[in-house]
């Protein structure tokens, strides 16, 4: 079990930008939801859920405008919306601090998952070369999540030599990212999308893996 909890690592800092909202109870255990704001480099931000045990709350208080740090892990659950299943992504807590002093990279996440799906490359209209993949990253109890990740140019390039079934590393960032939904013929809504944005991968290697994933989780964590 504690091999499967390094498979899945996420570290983020940011600033609390909605109330607490009440999700769901599970053996008595209350959770609840609420979204942070995170910088990217470039100024831009990216808006995040996040789901956070009540046991947690016990000696913090979430409130818009807190600046905090979450660690944990990168969740995937179907939820059945407008008559289809959908994959739903949210960031759930394993701890919950005040960002005293903020770090260099404040979004960071390390997985170690199956490719479950066909990798999907294309170019954009300008040549830029993109990789789509959705990776199961197994947790404890025989659960798996299923996280979409997108990557780019030499990385992307990379990606067409993998196929279903193969066991990759990946670090990179948690993005969210608005898209028009038509819903009619002249009618749209905004929809946001959630995907990790690799900035590095590589195949596992069966004989070093659990030494290198117990030191990438240690790097995110510093």
């Amino acid at each position: 079990m504690d091999n499967l909890m390094l498979n899945n690592k996420i570290y983020l800092e940011g600033i609390c930008v909605s109330g607490l909202e009440f999700s769901h109870e599970m053996y008595g255990e209350g959770f609840y939801m609420f979204k942070i704001s995170v910088h990217r480099l470039s100024d831009a931000r990216d808006v995040l859920p996040i789901t956070v045990s009540e046991r947690l709350l016990t000696e913090i208080d979430i409130k818009v405008g807190a600046e905090l740090v979450i660690e944990g892990q990168l969740r995937s659950y179907n939820k059945f919306i407008d008559g289809s299943n959908r994959l739903i992504l949210t960031v759930f807590a394993r701890d919950i601090q005040p960002c005293i002093e903020k770090s260099k990279n404040p979004n960071q996440i390390f997985l170690n998952g199956y490719i479950c799906k066909e990798p999907v490359y294309r170019t954009t209209p300008f040549g830029r070369e993109i990789s789509d993949i959705l990776l199961a990253v197994n947790r404890p109890y025989n659960k798996s999540d299923y996280i979409p990740t997108i990557s780019w140019g030499r990385n992307s390039r990379f990606c067409k030599t993998l196929k279903v079934g193969d066991n990759i590393k990946v670090w990179g960032r948690l993005q969210s990212r608005q898209y028009q939904k038509k819903i009619g013929e002249d009618e749209a809504i905004t929809k946001t999308a959630y995907e990790v944005s690799i900035s590095k991968l590589e195949r596992a290697n069966d004989m070093e893996e659990n030494i290198e994933e117990q030191d990438s989780c240690k790097d995110i964590a510093e």
